[in-house]
């Protein structure tokens, strides 16, 4: 699942990815419920997938490729800016920018 598109947009990929996205659906699924608002906070296996996926990250355009496996996900899911962008520091993740629904993540 993708949950959230733009939070991590500072780890994104490209068509063909050298983080799959089959790695980015179970490193995110578990924040869904916070990025949606049907939790209160995210969980921690929500963190701790978005840790591990921060890891997988060796480039810009691994950072690249994430961010648009998370984007494609995020418009179906109903992903919820205000409870997206509280994810990084609810988890302690440094991402180095605003985190929305729509970030850009060709930059």
């Amino acid at each position: 699942m993708l949950f959230l598109l733009s939070f991590l947009f500072f780890l994104a990929n490209s068509g063909e990815a050298a983080v799959p996205y089959t790695t980015v659906d179970a490193n995110a699924a578990a924040c869904l419920g916070f990025a949606t608002g049907m939790a209160a906070k995210p969980s921690s296996a929500c963190c701790d997938g978005l840790q591990q996926l921060a890891q997988t990250v060796k480039s810009v355009e691994d950072k690249k490729a994430i961010c648009r496996c998370l984007k494609v996900g995020a418009k179906s899911l109903g992903i919820q800016d205000r409870f997206l962008s509280r994810i990084p520091r609810a988890c302690n993740i440094k991402v180095g920018f605003p985190v929305s629904v729509n970030t850009n993540c060709e930059t």
